[in-house]
């Protein structure tokens, strides 16, 4: 079994700017001149299937659609995206969030306007772009999601998702999954009942019997991620940031925003700027917090390989 992806728990007030659609409208998914169902390599998001599909993406990537399938320019994205999803067969899940019936999904991924397209790999979001794009323009960043999913090991291929049962033969077969080990299964299951501290518990018990358990050390990390930034308000976080540059504790809580909300290059360059002027307290703050990012991304990351470079250089 795959390593537990924590699922995004920030504020969601005012997280879903839908005032400008005032553009014509489509039908329904489904009737005449309206997006199509879901199905074959398409599943429509909800708060029941969400943190599955999060979870899948450790096997395969997921391309979400942040939409109002009723606004046409919204349909007429979600028909190309949909049709790009049958015609690539399986190389990637494309997931719909309609954004005024799930908004607790579209907060998770700080959604300020749709239609907005993000990929999900190994549980991380990447923000691709937002409004309409032309179909060369799609699948040069659909085939860009694909190269980063190979460099980072996941290669397979998504299941049908039934309806029509398009591209069912093309499919593979789900992948048998390993157990998870006793410890990180409690974890799984402590982060599932959203109990932080059982999970840190466990995840801790674990890196104590080996402390060579990489994926234990990058759950931990995980967690403390969570656990720092929940209930917290993404806009006075940034205000807080924005009316004081040079404080260390308004910049860390900002950068575990930006992580939490897959902006890592943000994270990253807004904690190592923030080292060359820093005196020797704050620099083990940062330090430490950046070592906990690196995990949570994963060493195998170029962009960990960068910062961690930047790093060095700044401390020593």
């Amino acid at each position: 079994m795959s390593q537990p992806t924590p699922e995004p728990s920030i504020s969601t007030r005012g997280a879903v700017d839908l005032s400008s659609l005032n553009r014509p409208q489509s039908p329904p998914p489904g009737e005449p001149g309206g997006a199509p169902t879901a199905g074959g390599f398409v599943v429509d998001l909800t708060e029941q299937n969400f943190q599955q599909v999060v979870q899948d993406s450790t096997q395969y990537p997921v391309v979400v659609l942040l939409w109002v399938p009723t606004d046409q320019a919204n349909a007429e994205l979600g028909t190309l995206l949909g049709r790009l999803a049958e015609e690539y067969a399986g190389r990637f899940l494309l997931g719909r969030v309609d954004a005024q019936a799930q908004p607790q999904i579209a907060a998770a991924f700080q959604a300020q306007g749709v239609p907005m397209v993000v990929a999900v790999i190994q549980g991380q979001p990447l923000p691709l772009f937002q409004g309409a794009a032309e179909e060369e323009q799609v699948r040069g960043v659909l085939d860009q999601v694909l190269a980063a999913a190979e460099q980072n090991g996941i290669t397979g291929r998504a299941p049908a998702q039934g309806g029509d049962g398009a591209g069912e033969e093309a499919a593979e077969p789900e992948p048998v999954e390993e157990p998870l080990p006793p410890l990180h299964q409690e974890a799984y299951d402590a982060i599932e009942r959203d109990d932080l501290d059982a999970a840190e518990a466990a995840y801790a018990k674990a890196i104590k019997q080996d402390p060579k358990d990489a994926l234990a050390v990058a759950g931990i990390a995980q967690v403390r991620l969570l656990q720092r930034t929940r209930g917290a308000d993404l806009q006075a976080v940034r205000a807080a940031a924005a009316d004081a540059p040079a404080d260390v504790d308004a910049q860390l809580a900002v950068a575990d925003t930006d992580m939490l909300g897959g902006k890592v290059d943000d994270a990253f360059a807004r904690l190592l700027e923030l080292l060359p002027g820093a005196d020797a307290e704050a620099k083990e703050k940062l330090r430490v917090r950046l070592l906990d990012y690196f995990e949570v991304v994963g060493p195998s990351d170029p962009r960990v390989g960068k910062a961690r470079r930047r790093l060095a250089i700044s401390l020593y």
